[in-house]
């Protein structure tokens, strides 16, 4: 791959740096720093390169920016930890034996940079029999506080905090209270979702009655209203952002793995449906960085692909897992997730509003040819070094390295390393302050509104200050009509905009999509349902919403002027963010 600068010069923002500093860059015994962000990607490449001579590829697309891995592949590659995947889903049975045996395997996992995953729904309900005590069960919830607590004292791989995924099925009898939990407070380590299939949304939408049914016995315990429970939900996720949804009948439909059973969890963030036991490393090209005089360069996309592919799949061989199931699962099914970040920065170049019906296209065409290339990538792997071990348990037919090969994750601090947006999302705000080490403030613009001002002559220090105030232009008179329709705001986006674009990336992505459906403070419940069933229809395989206002822990504040956020703030949905 072609050289982009000329030069050893990582060019990185004030806060990509301090960032890179806080977390990321080696230190040695006396914490002083000892690598710089170059020597960084160095020992990254080097590390997933292992001598098959990638290694400057590697190297290059990383310093440039171009493509970045997740988190845990840039902190640990080298080091004697060595684990460097991001995503894991581990089981929990019925018997006390399994839950904390999961309990310990959450610790190892999440000690070296990992998140994990789990459904509960296999528990039995509260107060139900436990015959060997003659007790009786205190259900998911308690087992989920215990997770929950163990999170909060571990600090992944000595630098961050834990983030868990809980799914509860809609039709275990404890769904009500799982629904209600965070709204009461409590459970800050975890999202939660609620797993729904295809006979509860029939239901929901039949106004018919749905079972709930003892994962112990198999029996029905009571039917509820299906719409009731469906309002109930939504009723929270207004409330607090929790739960989310996660549609498994759609996901299992795309289980590439079906013999090996049916997929009941994703990751923290719910890009990443998967296994138990399983894990997967992720990476994003920075679209942002593709845009050539007002036109997506194609040809660069396709390197990347095969470049992203190839880097990910290197990855799983050099990989230190930090449990021996997921080492063999892992390598047996070969799951890697190579998406996009900077997808907002991207279409504001290309002058294409964000809300768009050619936004919706771009998206669509993008993603089909980032499948279309990592499938061929993929190919070729399997030709010099095998398909995946358990592809006969998999849906296909031969020459093929992994068995899913493409996710949409939310980016998180790896796009503020990278200097774009997050993931597939809007900016939350077109200027604001950032908070930085030791009290110090960073004043933040968009640099492609930045640029357009200039060009347009309408940029001044007033203005940015102004902007800085709410860090939205929607109100500002001498900003011209099309300029505000490209920098809209995520609040400021419908949400049926929101869902459109999960769907259009959804459409030729493997895994799954990471996005929030961001809704102003004055949202109704009903425009959280019209959501959810949209994102229903349109296939998606989950949807979070986030009404602003509706976490007291939120770090973005709009009624707060100036606009202030924190140093790695993003619009990544977990409060952990772990990319």
């Amino acid at each position: 791959m072609r050289d982009h600068t000329g030069d050893d010069e990582v060019k990185l923002t004030r806060n990509a740096m301090k960032v890179l500093e806080r977390r990321y860059l080696l230190r040695n015994g006396n914490g002083q720093i000892i690598e710089s962000p170059l020597q960084m990607f160095a020992r990254v490449a080097e590390a997933v390169d292992a001598g098959r001579g990638h290694r400057d590829e590697f190297l290059n697309a990383m310093k440039n920016l171009l493509f970045l891995p997740n988190s845990p592949t840039l902190m640990n590659a080298r080091t004697p930890l060595g684990q460097l995947s991001a995503c894991f889903v581990l089981p929990i049975h019925d018997s006390l034996n399994s839950i904390f045996t999961s309990l310990k395997e959450m610790a190892l996992i999440q000690q070296s940079g990992g998140g994990t995953g789990f459904s509960f729904s296999h528990l039995r309900p509260k107060g139900d029999v436990v015959r060997s005590t003659s007790g009786v069960a205190s259900g998911p919830l308690s087992f989920i506080r215990i997770f929950d607590a163990t999170t909060d004292v571990i600090k992944q791989g000595g630098r961050r905090r834990g983030a868990n995924m809980a799914v509860l099925n809609a039709s275990h009898p404890d769904i009500e209270e799982f629904i209600r939990a965070k709204a009461r407070g409590g459970f800050t380590n975890f999202n939660f979702s609620v797993g729904v299939d295809d006979a509860f949304m029939r239901a929901v939408e039949e106004k018919r009655e749905y079972p709930l049914i003892n994962p112990r016995s198999g029996e029905i315990t009571e039917t509820i209203n299906a719409e009731s429970l469906w309002n109930l939900l939504a009723e929270k996720a207004w409330e607090c952002g929790d739960p989310g949804i996660i549609f498994l009948d759609e996901i299992n439909r795309h289980n590439p793995l079906p013999k090996l059973g049916r997929i009941e969890a994703t990751n923290p963030c719910g890009e990443q449906p998967l296994l138990p036991h399983e894990s997967c490393n992720l990476g994003s090209i920075n679209l942002s960085k593709l845009v050539k005089k007002n036109e997506l360069d194609w040809e660069l996309l396709s390197e990347l692909v095969h470049l992203g592919t190839r880097f990910l799949d290197f990855t799983i061989d050099v990989n230190r897992f930090p449990i021996q199931k997921i080492a063999e699962k892992t390598r047996a099914n070969r799951k890697i997730g190579l998406g996009v970040m900077g997808f907002a920065d991207m279409l504001a170049q290309l002058a294409i509003p964000y809300e768009s019906t050619e936004a919706l296209s771009v998206a669509e065409e993008i993603m089909r040819e980032i499948q279309e290339h990592a499938e061929e990538e993929s190919r070729e792997l399997a030709e010099r070094y095998g398909d995946y071990p358990n592809i006969d348990k998999g849906i296909h037919k031969g020459n093929r390295r992994n068995a899913t090969l493409t996710t949409i994750a939310p980016t998180g601090t790896i796009s503020i390393i990278a200097g774009s947006s997050s993931g597939i999302e809007p900016i939350f705000a077109v200027s604001f302050i950032r908070k930085i080490l030791n009290g110090a403030e960073l004043r933040e613009i968009n640099p492609y509104f930045k640029k357009l001002a200039r060009e347009r002559g309408f940029y001044s220090n007033a203005l940015i200050e102004r902007i800085a105030e709410t860090g939205s232009i929607a109100g500002i008179p001498e900003v011209p009509r099309d300029i505000k329709e490209l920098f809209k705001t995520a609040i400021e986006i419908p949400p049926k905009a929101h869902v459109k674009i999960q769907a259009a990336f959804q459409r030729h992505t493997e895994n799954s999509v990471s996005k929030t459906i961001n809704l102003p403070q004055n949202a109704s419940v009903e425009d959280v349902k019209e959501a959810y069933s949209m994102a229903y229809r349109l296939k998606c395989k989950g949807i979070t919403v986030f009404r602003y206002g509706s976490k007291g822990e939120q770090v973005l504040h709009l009624k707060e002027p100036p606009l202030t956020v924190d140093p790695e703030y993003t619009s990544c949905r977990s409060t952990r963010c772990i990319y």
